[in-house]
This record gives C-alpha cells, sequence and structure tokens, in this order.
C-alpha cells in the first residue's frame, strides 16, 4: 500500500533590517510594524537589525561592518530572506544580494506582495498590478536575479512572476491597457457618485491607520459582514452601506483602504480614485487606534496622506477606537483637526450612538428647516424627505399635508 504524505509549506523566515539616522526607539516600533507586514504575508521574522548611521549607506544601505555582520546571522538563523524598512535603488538590492548571496527585497515590495494577495475586486487587482509594474519597470536590472529565483516567495505574487519574459516596452504596453482600464473604472465610479449626490443622501467616509478598526466599526453598525481580521491591510477594496437612524433619516457609510507610514506612492497614485471618495463626503470618521503606543505618529500619517491628496476642508470626527483593550485609558486631549474626539469600541459597540449623534449634528448644519402644507397631489415628497432629511412633524389637514422638517440645503426636493 502506497504511503501518504502530508506537506506542509514552509513559511519565509525574514530578517528585517532598518537604519536609524534620528531616532532609535521609532525605527524599533517601525520594524515592529514590518514584522506585522510579514506576518500578513504569510512569512516568520526570525530576527531584527538596526544599525545608527548618519544616513542610508547609498550603495549597500547599512554599512561595510553591518553587513558582515548580517552575513554572520543569515547563516546563524536560517534566513530566507533579508527586507529593509527603506526603499532600496536598483543598486542596493544588487549590492546586498551580491553580498549576501541572500534575497534582499524591501518595505514597499512588503506592501505591495500583500496588496496583490489582498485585493478582491477587478478595480483592486488593476490598481495593485498598476502599482507593481510602474515600481519594477524602473527596477529591471536590480531585481533580476531575485525574481528568477524558484519556489515563490514574498515579491514574486503578482505580475512580479512574469517580469522576466517582460522588456520596458511590453511593461509600458502592459501600463498603458490598466490606465484604460482605470479610466473606465474611474468613469463609472463617477457615474455612481453623481447618482450618489443627486440623492442628497449624507455620505460619510471612514478613514485610518490599517488595522485601526474601520471594518470591525462598519460590521457593527451596519451588519456589512465584511472581513476584519487583527491584521495589516485585512481587507483592501472599499465597501459602501446605509445606516438608518430611528427617524428613518438614511447615510451612507464607506470603509475606504488603510494608510500606513511610508505608503509606497505608487500606491497612493494607483488607489487616488479610492482614496478620493473621501474628498466628496460630507463628514470624514477618523479611526485610531488609542491602544497603539504610535497612535499619534499613526494620526501624522493619515493627516499626511488626507493633505497629499488634497482634502482638508472636510468637517472630521476622531475615533479613539479599542478602549476595551485598555485598564487605563491614555489621557489623549481633543484632535485639534477635528469637530469632535469621541472614545469608543467598535468590537463592543460603546460609545457609537455618541459618533452618530455628532454625525447628525455636522448634517444638520448643512440642514435648512421647513414649515409648509403639502398639497395632497404632491404627498409622494413626504417620502424624499424622510429619506433624505428629518420630517420632525405631520398633520393632515384639509388643504394637505402640514409638515415641519430638516432638508438638506442641495437637495433637489421642490418645498
Amino acid at each position: 500500500m502506497a504511503e501518504i504524505y502530508e506537506t506542509l509549506e514552509k513559511p519565509e523566515r525574514l530578517m528585517l533590517v532598518g537604519v536609524a539616522v534620528d531616532n532609535e526607539e521609532e525605527m524599533a516600533a517601525s520594524l515592529d510594524e514590518l514584522e506585522e507586514l510579514a506576518s500578513t504575508a504569510g512569512a516568520v521574522t526570525v530576527c531584527k537589525v538596526i544599525q545608527n548611521r548618519e544616513g542610508i549607506h547609498a550603495g549597500t544601505y547599512v554599512g561595510k561592518g553591518k553587513l558582515e555582520e548580517i552575513a554572520e546571522l543569515i547563516d546563524e538563523y536560517g534566513v530566507d530572506t533579508v527586507v529593509c524598512d527603506d526603499e532600496l535603488s536598483p543598486a542596493q538590492i544588487k549590492n546586498m544580494e551580491t553580498a549576501l548571496h541572500t534575497k534582499v527585497i524591501d518595505r514597499t515590495i512588503m506592501i505591495l506582495d500583500i496588496f496583490a494577495m489582498r485585493a478582491a475586486t477587478s478595480e483592486g487587482k488593476i490598481q495593485v498590478e498598476l502599482a507593481q509594474l510602474k515600481y519594477r519597470s524602473s527596477r529591471l536590472v536590480g531585481l533580476r536575479s531575485s525574481l528568477s529565483r524558484l519556489g515563490g516567495g514574498i515579491g514574486t505574487r503578482g505580475p512580479g512572476e512574469k517580469k522576466l519574459e517582460m522588456d520596458r516596452r511590453l511593461i509600458r504596453e502592459r501600463i498603458g491597457i490598466l490606465n484604460r482600464e482605470l479610466d473606465n473604472v474611474k468613469k463609472s465610479r463617477s457615474l455612481s457618485r453623481k447618482k450618489r449626490m443627486e440623492s442628497s443622501i449624507p455620505y460619510v467616509a471612514i478613514v485610518g491607520y490599517t488595522n485601526a478598526g474601520k471594518s470591525t466599526f462598519l460590521n457593527t453598525v451596519t451588519g456589512a459582514g465584511i472581513l476584519a481580521e487583527d491584521k495589516l491591510f485585512a481587507t483592501l477594496d472599499p465597501t459602501t452601506r446605509v445606516y438608518e437612524y430611528d427617524n428613518g433619516q438614511q447615510i451612507l457609510l464607506t470603509d475606504t483602504v488603510g494608510f500606513i507610514n511610508k505608503l509606497p506612492h505608487h500606491l497612493v497614485d494607483a488607489f487616488r480614485s479610492t482614496l478620493e471618495e473621501a474628498k466628496y463626503a460630507d463628514v470624514i470618521l477618523h479611526v485610531v487606534d488609542i491602544s497603539n503606543p504610535q497612535a499619534d505618529k499613526q494620526m501624522d500619517v493619515v493627516y499626511e496622506t488626507l493633505h497629499a491628496l488634497g482634502i482638508e476642508d472636510k468637517p472630521i470626527i476622531t475615533l479613539y477606537n479599542k478602549v476595551d483593550k485598555l485598564d487605563v485609558i491614555p489621557v489623549y486631549g481633543r484632535d485639534m483637526k477635528s469637530r469632535k474626539t469621541i472614545r469608543i469600541s467598535a468590537k463592543t459597540g460603546k460609545g457609537l450612538d455618541d459618533v452618530f449623534e455628532a454625525i447628525n449634528d455636522i448634517i444638520d448644519d448643512g440642514m435648512r428647516f421647513v414649515d409648509t402644507v403639502v398639497p395632497y397631489s404632491d404627498a409622494a415628497i413626504i417620502q424624499d424627505v424622510r429619506k433624505y432629511g428629518q420630517l420632525l412633524f405631520e398633520e393632515y389637514v384639509g388643504e394637505g399635508i402640514h409638515i415641519k422638517a430638516k432638508i438638506p440645503k442641495s437637495t433637489y426636493i421642490n418645498i
């Protein structure tokens, strides 16, 4: 009888390397985050190395002495791949691989790999492949040796597997095709946005650092049922759901892709159409993981990304999330860039009523009050008022229906 052997895929063993130019503590936190990214990518971190330098070495990222130390640690820990915390040039990758005889990638490749793994919709896949090709088109020589290896691993998912058969001309052609496909997606998104704006239903965009709890928040308040894991970039594609108040008023909530420190500009460019949804929102909910020691830094990253996208004039409500994970809540004052700061737990539901009360207060600022009698022949207007505004009073009289209501100033309801 033939024996049956069970084969398990061996996780890739990584060494994380960073250069601390100013603050070693910040670099240690950045490597911790890089370790979380590695875990999300299905790899295991076996050691970390930090070098304090006045600047990054132009040729080998770290200095000669540290490079020799890394080579020894590779043998000691059985490292498969060295991951550097900053974006490397083709020359740096080539020089490090020559010296270490090991695959070398950077933080950007790690993030691109995770995005390739997580993208589920056709739009997400187009955006990820476009970002990968733009990144790799300038690194054909530097990445050729590492990407020619058999066996896969981080950095080889998606179009990277086919790159060796492509020259720059073919990559440019593929980028052109993807850009045209993305333009079609943008047109479709623009039409959807136009219909949404015509409906006058208030629109709320949820933004925040990756793994801050945006998807959990949307699941809790709307039953969206989207993936929510304790991992970086657990969800990639945006999801929109309707939330309805007790009085029947509706708002749209959209969960956007999470931000991260050192987010590759290729991804910002590729996902601009998705991220810019926040530009058309009436209110922005900024979700912050208050249990993370780097919460302040993460908030800065979110605001820097919003600034890069030209989103600075929207009313923001900051949600200090995950208070359920803390015995003692840190003393964080009001976020001075937001209208209001609320402590919540998206997991347990704590503070969520306060969130929607705050949203309602901001929406009220954009409402106009009407006190009128609607003729019975135009009674259908009442349903529009219920859907897009707030019906405060309703009484049937001889001339028609006497109503008092708040409706959006920009509404098409003709009262």
